[in-house]
């Protein structure tokens, strides 16, 4: 035996830092989970009334204020009772729509026989049905296709082999080998040609180039699209010169084919409404939507940027006055009053946690609106790198919580809406001493690039000068590696070329 002093983490602290790391849409589903597992968790409809003084109700207040029922009913004998019957309907109007638990663990909710709506019942009904598969939407193509047996069955072997891009990546032999029953291969390539007829146009192909000359033989058929196409052209660079387009090669292509570099781009510019990616235009799923979970303003007033928190449901989480006084009732058994008291106490720290959760946000975003002024102001480029240890530091936080409280979480600004971890970054100084974030500096390439002679694009070293012009010194590969993660191309890849175009001799190695 021995005595040891060690740091251990309460549950109620692990509960704490599991919801600050939430996102509000998560954090929603959460406390729709509590509500259906905790029964003395009510949330109210509407907000709740503001104090006296025109402030929000107090969390305190909001726990443990009771309901209106919970006063003893006494009769006023100078009045005609009005009063006291309209008290009573509400009542009655209570418990007729109140869920509460017996000691079974059944529950039981009004049925809205008094003609309200089932509101799980409509929330079911204005969900989206589930978007089909690119396999369902081609199955039920193949169906109506009239061909043998035996391709029919090769067909729907293919197409359950058909990736979500559109593409069959896998060999006759492979689809041959894990069928229960093996279809000839014949019969593969005969339902192949007849999978490749299906929409979206282009999907069945090996290849890209397979997948844009099976669009082009689309778009042939039909006379109103198929009109200023090229399609000799066309069908030349997908099948001849599909990598030197990819490298913006248009001297050589143009050598090879015969035609001329007006020719070739526009041919390009028809080339690039095709989808090298058909399967997903079926079944493809939808971009998460964003809620931010605070909006900045800018307060004239104050000359100042302003916090407004969205979407706060602690104010309207509480806790159900009737279960609070079953607690006190003594001729309840004592089994039950424990299981209450065991739920008021998790409902109080999921207020307490959601409550300490927006208190949390709240200051770390105003030290980031008070250090990001400029960005606000002025734009991108004036971002300045802000470590989250001098954050936390600031606001005597671990800096562990700094990452919990901006993880996944957004905020709408007058600029836009960004992720709030965009504004913790690191950075360099310039010439000038300012400070600048990676982010600013990515910016300015990004501008530097944007302004350049398409003719005459500049390379990588150019960009180094141009930078170093700005008071910004990098190395090559840096300028390199942030004009990647801008998905621009090189400056080979860049070049405009037009023959009423004269291009200058390349002067930067290109």
């Amino acid at each position: 035996m021995r005595q040891e002093l060690r740091q251990l983490l309460t549950p109620r602290m692990i509960q704490s830092m599991e919801i600050l790391q939430l996102p509000l849409m998560a954090l929603e589903e959460r406390i729709e989970q509590e509500l259906e597992v905790n029964p003395v968790l009510e949330m109210r409809e509407n907000e709740p009334e503001p104090d006296a003084d025109g402030q929000p109700a107090k969390l305190d207040k909001v726990i443990d204020e009771g309901r209106e029922e919970s006063r003893p009913m006494v009769l006023k004998e100078d009045s005609n009772g009005a009063e006291d019957f309209d008290r009573l309907s509400k009542i009655g109007e209570y418990f007729e729509n109140e869920e509460f638990q017996t000691n079974s663990g059944n529950f039981r909710q009004g049925s809205g026989s008094d003609g309200e709506r089932d509101k799980k019942l409509d929330a079911m009904n204005n969900t989206a049905a589930r978007a089909a598969s690119l396999t369902d939407y081609l199955l039920e193509q193949w169906a109506f296709v009239e061909c043998p047996d035996a391709v029919r069955r090769a067909g729907r072997a293919i197409i359950n082999s058909i990736d979500a891009e559109g593409y069959l990546r896998v060999s006759m032999e492979t689809i041959q080998s894990e069928s229960k029953e093996p279809p000839l291969l014949a019969d593969l390539e005969a339902a192949l040609k007849l999978v490749q007829t299906l929409e979206p146009a282009g999907v069945g192909a090996r290849d890209l180039s397979e997948c844009l000359l099976l669009q082009l033989a689309d778009l042939e058929k039909d006379e109103e699209l198929s009109e200023g196409h090229d399609f000799r052209l066309e069908r030349a660079l997908i099948s001849e010169c599909l990598n030197d387009l990819k490298m913006n090669r248009f001297p050589q292509i143009s050598k090879k084919l015969g035609r001329s570099i007006d020719d070739i781009n526009a041919a390009r510019r028809r080339l690039a409404r095709l989808n090298p990616y058909p399967g997903k235009l079926i079944g493809g799923q939808d971009a998460p939507p964003i809620t931010p979970d605070a909006i900045i303003y800018y307060d004239e007033e104050t000359d100042r940027y302003e916090i407004e928190m969205t979407n706060d449901p602690a104010p309207n989480l509480y806790i159900s006055a009737m279960y609070r006084n079953m607690i006190k009732n003594r001729t309840v058994d004592k089994k039950t009053r424990d299981f209450l008291s065991n739920n008021v106490r998790n409902a109080r720290w999921l207020i307490e946690s959601i409550e300490q959760r927006r208190g949390t946000i709240a200051r770390v975003i105003r030290a980031v609106v008070d250090a990001q002024r400029e960005f606000f102001d002025k734009g991108p480029e004036f971002l300045k790198p802000l470590p989250m240890i001098l954050v936390a530091d600031q606001l005597g936080i671990h800096v562990a919580t700094v990452s919990r409280a901006v993880s996944e979480k957004w905020i709408q600004t007058p600029r836009g809406i960004y992720p709030l971890r965009r504004f913790f970054s690191g950075g360099t100084q310039g010439a000038d001493g300012t400070d600048m974030s990676w982010d600013a500096v990515k910016e300015k390439l990004r501008n530097i690039i944007s302004e350049e002679d398409k003719f005459d694009p500049l390379n990588d070293d150019v960009l180094v000068e141009k930078l170093k012009a700005q008071g910004i010194d990098l190395a090559r590969r840096t300028v390199a590696k942030y004009r990647k993660l801008l998905n621009i191309p090189t400056a080979r890849q860049r070049r405009t070329f037009e023959t009423g175009h004269k291009s200058p001799v390349p002067t930067n190695g290109q």
